[in-house]
């Protein structure tokens, strides 16, 4: 029997608190070196699932394994992780090094050890000659460092980070971004990161794993989520903003449905009868504008509001047949302007209406 890769977890997890279930049945496995995050609104329950794996708080119910050993009934000090909070946690009394070592004297470590571990982490978050400041004197995304670099020192088997861009500012946080995964890609770990932002989720994870009020919605590559949502919660989330109600009229190679004065072809991955109700959906970013004539996947309305988003703009579109339509585009339109909204067969997509509603 091979042995597991290093860092592969698996869980089951419900918690309660008191009457109400933030995680139901929630059930998760992670390869070895994988970095998955777990995305979602909040209050969906994932900063509850992480401080469950890393032991801070006990499950209702359910079973935590790591490397093929059962772990729940651990204490935290005792599960070989690294955790990376929103607020640093840093302590503001002890400078740089007093804080990336504190682990490693708690662990009773030699002091040429510990000097030369901490000297490594120092380089590899990129703060070198940095280790006599105090956490005062750091911005956030250098204490933000100086916190991963505290996690990491003890190498753990597992990292997990819970929200730890969101107290940065953008700027910080695209720069942060590629940070993590620069260290992720050079140490190898296994990674499980917590956060509601859909972009960090996209760009850090090989897998992404979306809930909603504790319950697992989608979890897939992120070209998945973004592109082949499962449901409507999931397309709501991921930004396809635009939902329209209709009744499947044939199936072919394609979906050809129609409602509010709509008729259109997409695709489906789910086993939708002719008759059915059914959401179309596309993304904002996937609808054309054109000026030619109207017909099926072929709208024509009028542009009400513009929104000026740099090289793009993002506008609502009122349409004759009613509904209202939110494009992104590249192009220059103006409110008042006549338009035909065209919508690429390939990008519609036909949800059941209530998956996930």
């Amino acid at each position: 029997m091979s042995r597991q890769p290093l860092g592969s977890l698996r869980f089951r997890l419900t918690k309660r608190f008191g009457a109400k279930t933030v995680l139901q049945d929630f059930a998760l496995e992670v390869r070895g070196r994988q970095f998955v995050t777990l995305l979602g609104p909040s209050g969906c329950g994932k900063s509850t699932a992480l401080n469950i794996v890393a032991g801070l708080i006990p499950a209702s119910a359910g079973e935590v394994w790591l490397d093929g050993e059962r772990i729940d009934d651990r204490p935290p000090e005792k599960r070989g992780f690294g955790m990376v909070f929103q607020n640093y946690a840093l302590f503001p009394h002890l400078t740089v090094f007093g804080n990336i070592a504190f682990g490693l004297q708690l662990q009773r470590r030699p002091a040429a050890e510990i000097r030369e571990r901490v000297h490594a982490m120092l380089e590899l978050v990129q703060l070198p000659g940095l280790g006599e400041r105090y956490p005062g004197q750091l911005s956030g995304g250098q204490q933000q460092r100086v916190a991963i670099a505290r996690a990491l020192v003890l190498q753990p088997r597992l990292l997990l980070l819970d929200e730890p861009l969101s107290n940065l500012d953008a700027k910080l946080r695209v720069e942060m971004r590629a940070e993590i995964k620069r260290i992720h890609a050079n140490l190898g770990l296994t990674c499980i990161y917590v956060t509601h932002d859909q972009a960090e989720a996209l760009s850090l994870s090989d897998w992404v794993v979306v809930l909603k009020d504790g319950v697992l919605m989608q979890a897939g590559p992120p070209a998945e989520i973004h592109d082949r949502p499962d449901n409507v919660f999931v397309a709501d989330f991921m930004g396809f903003r635009n939902f329209f109600p209709v009744q499947v009229a044939a199936i072919g190679g394609d979906v050809e449905a129609a409602g509010q004065g709509l008729r259109l072809r997409g695709r489906t991955r789910h086993a939708l009868t002719v008759g059915a109700s059914a959401v179309a959906t596309i993304r904002p970013d996937d609808v054309r504008l054109g000026h030619e004539a109207p017909g099926v996947n072929a709208f024509r309305g009028k542009v009400e509001i513009v929104e000026y988003l740099g090289r793009e703009n993002e506008a609502l579109v009122a349409l004759e047949a009613g509904s209202r339509l939110w494009v992104r585009t590249p192009e220059r339109v103006s409110p008042g302007e006549a338009v035909t909204a065209l919508f690429p067969v390939d990008r519609v997509i036909l949800l059941p209406p209530d998956a996930g509603a």
